[in-house]
């Protein structure tokens, strides 16, 4: 009882951080929209049609269930093998998955909402590509493309997912869940967007804390306002 009352209250405590990440993001956004050199423009540009293509594939051809199912459950196995535990008996259909692991806690039940895993391997590839043939350097749209691409994917069967009540998520109890998987996955989001575009991450962090702090002087402001309508006595 008193381990989901303090999730609750750390959900309480992450939705200004969800709300300064939203507000760092847009910005981030803007700043590489109106970039005035041409290859954050291109990425930009090659992002959007990699999520505009997902979009096509998810509205009108059949949804490729399997494969998110696939990567779900071994993000689930990812995570416990990075804290230590051991995974085994990966079971895949279009039904859903499953797979035992030996440790588990929030980040292992809940990383498949937040960690993009193909995303992360296109990332991969693309570093691994560019150590070792820099010459593929110039083609970074294309890696762009991909990112937007895999990204939507993850977006998609995300939502899709935690709107069928997903035990993972009453696990950690909803509000902590849900804030968490969204602080995360725009973090996410921000930091490929900073590094595409004209501006850096110490800005991008400054930026955020000065979020934190506006939204933090707004909520004394309607505090004490709040104080000033409550009855004498």
């Amino acid at each position: 009882m008193k381990l989901r009352l303090a999730k609750f209250l750390a959900g309480l405590a992450l939705v200004p951080l969800c709300a300064a990440l939203t507000m760092t993001l847009w910005r981030a956004g803007a700043i590489l929209v109106q970039s005035p050199t041409r290859l954050p423009l291109l990425h930009a540009f090659a992002g959007v049609a990699g999520l505009a293509l997902w979009a096509l594939v998810w509205l009108f051809l059949p949804p490729l269930t399997r494969t998110y199912v696939l990567g779900h459950e071994l993000t689930h196995a990812l995570w416990a093998v990075l804290f230590g535990g051991k995974a085994s008996g990966l079971k895949v259909s279009d039904r859903g998955g499953s797979v035992r692991v030996s440790k588990t806690n929030v980040w292992v039940t809940l990383a498949p909402y937040f960690f993009p895993l193909y995303t992360f391997l296109v990332a991969l590839v693309w570093l691994l590509s560019v150590w070792l043939v820099p010459a593929v350097k110039p083609y970074s749209p294309l890696f762009t493309f991909w990112i937007g691409m895999t990204w939507s994917f993850h977006l998609t069967f995300t939502i899709r997912f935690l709107a069928w009540n997903q035990p993972d998520v009453r696990e950690h109890g909803r509000l902590f869940s849900y804030a968490l998987i969204y602080a995360l996955n725009a973090l996410s989001i921000g930091a490929a967007l900073v590094a595409v575009s004209s501006w850096n991450f110490p800005d991008a962090g400054a930026d955020l804390l000065g979020n934190l702090r506006a939204l933090g002087a707004a909520a004394h402001v309607l505090y004490e306002w709040a104080l000033t309508r409550l009855p004498a006595g």
